[in-house]
């Protein structure tokens, strides 16, 4: 597996543990409906997150949350009104991101950035 691949579930790891760590039960991992994949998928009372976690080592092309273009986000959106119909979810929801950055020092800067689109 390229190391790229390795840094991704990583982070998805990471964001997941944060999330745990923030009151969440995590309900799905790398949910998949079609051509899109929802890395996250956290429920917290009557509220359920669909969240692309992005991680990166260095802010050379960007911060990490940079990368969640247009295109991604309609994807998880559609990915995420599949989910909601499979469950029959009816209450809120959000679309998050959830940025890792990995220090030079080891460190990691963890943002959760809430309602990132909709």
């Amino acid at each position: 597996m390229a190391a790229h691949n390795d840094t991704g579930h990583w982070g998805e790891t990471k964001a997941a543990e944060y999330l745990q760590s923030k009151s969440y039960e995590i309900v799905a991992k790398n949910y998949r409906h079609r051509h899109a994949e929802i890395d996250l998928i956290a429920k917290q009372g009557k509220l359920m997150v669909f969240a692309e976690v992005k991680t990166r080592s260095g802010t050379g092309f960007g911060m990490p949350e940079e990368f969640v273009n247009y295109a991604k986000s309609r994807l998880i959106m559609k990915a995420a009104e599949n989910f909601i119909f499979e469950t029959d979810w009816m209450f809120d929801v959000r679309f998050d991101i959830i940025s890792i950055l990995i220090l030079p020092n080891g460190n990691l800067d963890i943002r959760h950035i809430e309602d990132a689109f909709c």
